[in-house]
């Protein structure tokens, strides 16, 4: 684009001198009339192109169009993972770290197990487990020897009632022991005397990716240790701030596009599925809520995010986004400010033009909303293409000693 920008610049340039040559022979007359045309041609935001120098940087005319763009919004906002779908995993029992099976960056899957932890205790539980089995089975011969008994009328019916009292005591310390045992991880029925576990898995209580692990080898951990931090990202979603008035143009499934705030190259896509119903603090601004769709590759919870939401179509005034040029910030199109009359268009052959300040809009099929901040003749005739070398001949420095 520089070189080119320097051929036009020497093209340019080199009409500009050929032209003022071939009027050197010119009468006094016609050298005042062209002096006063120069000085209106050098106000400023505006500049003048031959017809030889319109085609060969390839100048195109114009007019405004109505075209019918998907109008759309903009917002910015931050990517979030649900809590449901973060986990801080903790360990039901304390002891001393035996293994670490993942590193951050690991992929696992619900169940799997991340470490493993040893403590003598553990075997306790499984003990008495055992123990009280055992007691349930003389327990309940006891039971039915009483039962036997009063059938008999041989026994005492308190006798009875304390031996089914004890044997529902037994059967609740079970049930009790067997819980504390499944929260080890340990299946109660594979226990036997002489198989007891004293080394306990942590697994992980969903799937996703590890985003730290918390402790190391050796580590003593109890039940406010956490171990790692794990985050599904498949459910990662858009929190984006919208303000009252625009409000009212949003509805659930609307398509979103954005991109990172830090890197913008990447374009990624997002549907509404919330709409917040609140004010979020002093800022009359709404939260929007919007899942994001198909490749989430790069995208991690905290980043910020700029949005544009689709919103209707609209027949609404546009150009082609090449006839934008921006300069200082601001964005302009040229509009033709008159032809020179013929008998002028003999010596000089020139097209004036103007730089009209305008406001972009929605950007489609690539033509580009405007709003005109500067009132222009109804159907007058606009730069739509080669706007950028229309500037450079505006704003080079060397175009008044023509």
């Amino acid at each position: 684009m520089k070189k080119l920008f320097i051929i036009v610049m020497l093209f340019i340039s080199s009409a500009a001198i050929v032209s003022c040559g071939g009027n050197s022979g010119s009468t006094e007359e016609t050298s005042a009339k062209e002096g006063n045309h120069e000085n209106d041609q050098k106000s400023p935001g505006t500049t003048a192109l031959t017809e030889e120098q319109m085609k060969a940087i390839g100048v195109e005319l114009g007019v405004i169009e109505d075209k019918e763009l998907t109008s759309s919004l903009k917002a910015n906002g931050v990517l979030r993972v649900p809590n449901q779908n973060k986990a801080s995993v903790n360990s039901v029992y304390s002891g001393v770290i035996k293994s670490l099976l993942i590193q951050p960056g690991n992929i696992v899957s619900k169940g799997q197990t991340i470490a493993t932890i040893s403590n003598p205790d553990f075997i306790q539980a499984q003990s008495d487990y055992l123990g009280v089995n055992t007691k349930i089975v003389m327990a309940e011969l006891e039971v039915k020897r009483q039962q036997e008994l009063n059938a008999g009328n041989a026994g005492a019916l308190k006798n009875l009632q304390a031996a089914e009292t004890e044997l529902k005591t037994l059967r609740t310390l079970k049930s009790t022991l067997a819980q504390q045992i499944q929260l080890m991880g340990i299946n109660p029925a594979r226990l036997s005397n002489g198989r007891l576990i004293s080394v306990l898995a942590v697994t992980s209580p969903i799937s996703g990716v590890v985003s730290d692990v918390k402790v190391k080898m050796g580590s003593y951990v109890d039940v406010t240790t956490p171990v790692a931090e794990i985050v599904d990202n498949s459910q990662l979603h858009l929190d984006l701030s919208v303000y009252e008035k625009d409000l009212p143009n949003l509805k659930n499934n609307q398509l979103i596009h954005f991109t990172l705030t830090n890197n913008p190259g990447k374009e990624y896509d997002a549907q509404i599925f919330s709409l917040g119903s609140s004010f979020e603090g002093e800022s009359k601004a709404v939260s929007v809520h919007a899942k994001v769709m198909a490749d989430k590759t790069g995208l991690i919870d905290g980043m910020n995010v700029t949005a544009i939401i689709s919103l209707q179509k609209a027949t609404v005034p546009a150009v082609p986004t090449d006839a934008i040029i921006t300069l200082q910030g601001r964005d302009y199109i040229f509009m033709v400010t008159r032809n020179l009359p013929d008998s002028a268009k003999k010596q000089k052959n020139e097209t004036s033009f103007e730089i009209v300040p305008v406001a972009k809009g929605t950007t489609e099929v690539g033509f580009t909303q405007i709003t005109l901040l500067k009132e222009i003749p109804k159907d007058a005739k606009i730069v739509i293409k080669g706007a950028f070398f229309v500037m450079a001949k505006m704003t080079n420095t060397g175009e008044h000693e023509d």
